[in-house]
């Protein structure tokens, strides 16, 4: 018995040996690789960024000479720099869904720089909350329904990329009204309008940058500003992305709807699709089929020709 416990550990210290070889060699190469031998697509570690002297949003000038200021940039320029996969993957996304975003923010006289808030919100995905907001825009069900958006277990609007976006410039457009300034307008879209009014009440202070807040709204508007430096110029922080590489926008036309839908697979087959890309242009349908309310008419996108191939990327509207 002890002659074979004696022979299992002679193996495992073999095993011991030979691992600890590899890894330190492996530490070997990873240092040639510091010296200076980087090829062009190696990955920089724990590099900090240097950050512009003059940083906006919205037109409104960030004061980066105050120490706190300039480290919550830093923090969120830092933490979304590396945070590789999810970053890349909001880059990519962002060419897709920015046309379609900043032609509403257009239409409403909101600043292009409120489209980085839905990066902030959601990644530019529907994504559901833990506490059930939904969509590009996190939007909670009974402040979409306050606001006329049909929410139910049919159709959800705040799955509406066109919807939302229209929901989120009417709040802008009042929060601006209240508040003078882009900056606590776009901070009010996070923590709501009574909270942000108390605060500025207690510390009789009106400018964000000047306001203790809580975590989420204090990190919100710098957040978004580190998507947007790092959106506009991915290279300056570590993303090698060519332009083939992003996320082409989609190509469909669209049709009008007012009565009932009995099965959305064989409505998409009408149109020579199917029941998946119809639902990933539509996300706002919720089940195979619509019972839609009286009078109202629905417009629902059909893939144009070569959508699914990547053949055309302009989106077309009939």
């Amino acid at each position: 018995m002890n002659k074979k416990i004696s022979i299992i550990a002679g193996i495992l210290l073999v095993c011991i040996i030979t691992a600890a070889a590899i890894v330190n060699q492996s530490f070997k190469g990873f240092d040639k690789t510091l010296e200076g031998n980087v090829s062009a697509d190696t990955v920089h570690f724990n590099k900090p960024f240097k950050i512009p002297e003059n940083v906006t949003f919205a037109g409104e000038k960030m004061p980066l000479d105050n120490f706190d200021t300039r480290e919550s940039l830093e923090r969120e320029i830092l933490t979304s720099a590396y945070r590789h996969s999810s970053t890349i993957i909001i880059i990519k996304r962002a060419n897709r869904y920015f046309p379609v975003i900043e032609s509403i923010l257009r239409k409403n006289n909101i600043p292009d720089d409120f489209k980085y808030l839905a990066a902030a919100e959601s990644e530019y995905s529907n994504s559901v909350s833990p506490v059930g907001a939904t969509g590009f825009w996190q939007i909670m069900a009974d402040t979409g329904r306050e606001a006329g958006m049909e929410i139910n277990n049919v159709v959800d609007e705040r799955y509406d990329i066109e919807k939302s976006t229209q929901f989120a410039c009417d709040y802008f457009l009042r929060s601006y009204e209240k508040y003078g300034n882009w900056t606590l307008t776009a901070a009010s879209y996070n923590g709501g309008r009574a909270a942000l009014d108390e605060q500025i009440k207690i510390q009789q202070q009106n400018n964000y940058y000047d306001l203790l807040l809580s975590e989420e709204t204090a990190r919100y508007i710098f957040r978004a500003v580190a998507y947007k430096l790092i959106i506009t110029d991915p290279e300056s922080y570590g993303f090698t992305i060519k332009k083939d590489e992003l996320y082409p926008q989609l190509s469909y036309y669209e049709v009008k709807v007012d009565t009932t839908v009995a099965d959305f697979s064989v409505f998409a087959r009408k149109f020579e699709t199917n029941y998946k890309m119809l639902k990933f242009l539509n996300p706002w349908l919720r089940k195979p089929y619509l019972t839609p309310r009286p009078g109202k008419v629905y417009i629902i996108r059909i893939p144009a020709e070569g959508m699914r191939t990547l053949e055309k990327t302009e989106t077309v509207n009939e």
